[in-house]
């Protein structure tokens, strides 16, 4: 069927569709947008309510930290209440001041090793120690840092105010001695639960709703004394930080909004019927219903018109793609529209002059490779009887005895071997070191105790396939321009790394380093597109080795790889090459 009737019958079915589907959908459409309304509402209060019960943990976090910062308090918690130097009264008077200047706070202990204790409006219960406590254990457990607890449930510990447990919410804190990491004791600081009442009981959800806050474990830290629900359990919230459920209880649908409290691991829970949900269905099916008539109506004619105009230049683009396919690449798309198609056009007439550009710089690519091959051609020189003549001096050298003529002579056939690879271009690490290694050992052999090097070389790296050649050119760059300029002797290190999923080789001298005027020009060489067709004539002033390796390894692997060169006057040159970790070109040496 051709574009334009699909088109047609497309339209018309979208114009009468949803007059006789949606009609039946529209109630359950509404009743989702206003759940969602009311979720998005419910859970706006529960992040306010958040923010506040969270900036009362914040603080008895903040008065812990407070408390284990004096002086006398330190001195009390690493000697004994009654040695020289502790001030009782003075504690307290302390801690008296941060209850008074935080109301909320129903009281403070302290505690320390020996279990003896300060407190402004606490005292154990009985002679009981309280270092066995099992909020005393729960804070040496959380190892420093401050640790809500809940209601104070079961513990030998008392209030002046004759608080009862299911007023106060208990958060405890141990102190670390920082230089032998133990713990001096433990602050204990009760909260009225009245502070966490006040900020949430008056929020109210429909009629019936209401807030209230649990902890990790599903016991209730504020709950109104009229619920909807006898039991909720902490199962039901563990999935994500906020979200909504509904669940029968009792023959009720009751809905279930919740927000995590990340500091404490408390929950903040809305709960309310569903059917207290406002719903206004009838006024906007009516409305919904007349506009989708109009729809239909309205779709019938603009279908024919719309398929005209979207097929007709889709039809002329076939037909130029038709043309090109005939290997027409002179033509071009010619229109004025904005739309889809119109770029489409426009993209269309683009493809066709990057093919030509492609097949130019192919062509130009071709020449440039049958240039290359012919003078690898040209440069090869038996280089088997060149190996087998240097291995003759080398065994002349050492029957004379002449174990340094040896060792250059050696040094210089691993050279050519590694250099010529029997016209491989990607060899293992382990032999771009050799080759390196042997360049220097020429180089050591003339300069003597002027040039001196290091090596380090991961074992786990040497195996890596890299392009050869790379470090050859940059480390005879490193002697001619940095250590043979310096005074006394000097010293070349390489190094290979991985960083970040890459292969870093580093070459680094200490010679006498790079102008900051000629640095910047090499920099900016080194940065030129090496994939363009137009050749940049200024190479040749900063070292064709160098360039020659930053062309391989940019055409080789890509524009994020290649040479970075860092130097200062004086205190010399760094080199870094970066190559791929994983490349996916296959190792060729045999």
């Amino acid at each position: 069927m051709p574009i334009r009737y699909k088109i047609i019958a497309l339209l018309l079915i979208i114009s009468i569709l949803p007059s006789i589907g949606l009609g039946s959908l529209i109630s359950l459409a509404v009743d989702k947008i206003i759940e969602k309304q009311v979720t998005e509402h419910t859970l706006q209060l529960l992040g306010q309510a958040n923010k506040s019960l969270e900036s009362y943990v914040e603080n008895m976090q903040d008065i812990s930290y407070f408390i284990s910062m004096n002086p006398q308090v330190i001195d009390f918690l690493q000697h004994d209440v009654n040695q020289e130097g502790n001030h009782q009264y003075d504690i307290e008077q302390f801690l008296q001041a941060l209850t008074t200047v935080n109301p909320e706070i129903a009281g403070i202990l302290i505690i320390n090793q020996k279990g003896n204790y300060i407190s402004n409006e606490l005292y154990p219960r009985d002679i009981h120690s309280l270092i066995e406590e099992e909020w005393y254990r729960a804070a040496v457990e959380n190892n420093g840092i401050f640790k809500i607890i809940g209601h104070p449930a079961g513990r030998s510990v008392k209030s002046h105010a004759n608080y009862l447990n299911s007023e106060l919410v208990s958060g405890v804190r141990a102190i670390i001695e920082p230089e032998r990491q133990t713990v001096t004791g433990v602050i204990l600081i009760d909260l009225k639960l009245r502070a966490i009442s006040e900020v949430i009981q008056d929020v109210r959800l429909g009629k019936s709703g209401y807030l209230m806050v649990i902890d990790d474990e599903g016991e209730a830290i504020y709950s109104p004394q009229v619920s909807l629900v006898n039991e909720i359990k902490a199962s039901w919230f563990e999935n994500d930080s906020s979200g909504s459920f509904t669940k029968s209880i009792d023959g009720d649908n009751i809905q279930f909004i919740y927000r995590k409290l990340p500091f404490s691991n408390w929950t903040t829970i809305g709960v309310f019927p569903t059917n207290e949900s406002v719903i206004e269905v009838q006024q906007i099916n009516f409305y919904v219903i007349s506009f989708l008539f109009i729809v239909c109506a309205f779709g019938i004619g603009a279908s024919y018109y719309l398929s005209h105009s979207m097929t007709r230049p889709i039809n002329q683009l076939n037909a130029f793609m038709n043309q090109v396919e005939s290997g027409d690449l002179s033509i071009r798309y010619k229109g004025n529209r904005a739309d889809e198609i119109g770029r489409l056009g426009t993209s269309f007439n683009t493809m066709l002059t990057k093919i030509n550009d492609l097949i130019s710089l192919i062509e130009i690519q071709g020449r440039q490779k049958r240039d290359a091959e012919l003078q690898t051609l040209q440069s090869q020189i038996k280089p088997h009887f060149l190996y087998n003549t240097l291995e003759t001096i080398s065994w002349m050298a050492q029957k004379k005895a002449a174990m340094d003529v040896s060792e250059v002579v050696d040094s210089l056939s691993q050279l050519f071997r590694i250099g010529l690879s029997k016209g491989k271009d990607i060899i293992p690490l382990e032999k771009e070191i050799e080759h390196v290694e042997s360049y220097l050992k020429i180089q050591k052999a003339r300069y003597q105790d002027k040039l001196n090097y290091r090596i380090s070389i991961n074992s786990r790296l040497i195996h890596i396939p890299v392009i050869k050649l790379v470090l050859q050119p940059i480390v005879e760059n490193a002697i001619y321009h940095g250590i043979k300029e310096r005074r006394g002797p000097g010293t070349i290190l390489i190094a290979a790394e991985e960083q970040e999923g890459k292969l870093v080789l580093f070459v680094q001298d200490d010679g006498v380093g790079i102008p900051e005027e000629r640095l910047s020009k090499i920099r900016e060489n080194l940065a030129i597109d090496f994939n363009s067709l137009e050749e940049t004539k200024d190479n040749t002033k900063i070292g064709y080795g160098i360039m020659n390796v930053q062309a391989r390894i940019k055409l080789t692997n890509g524009d994020a790889f290649g040479l970075s060169i860092e130097s200062a006057q004086g205190k010399g040159t760094l080199v870094k090459v970066l190559l791929p970790l994983n490349p996916n070109y296959e190792l060729q040496w045999g």
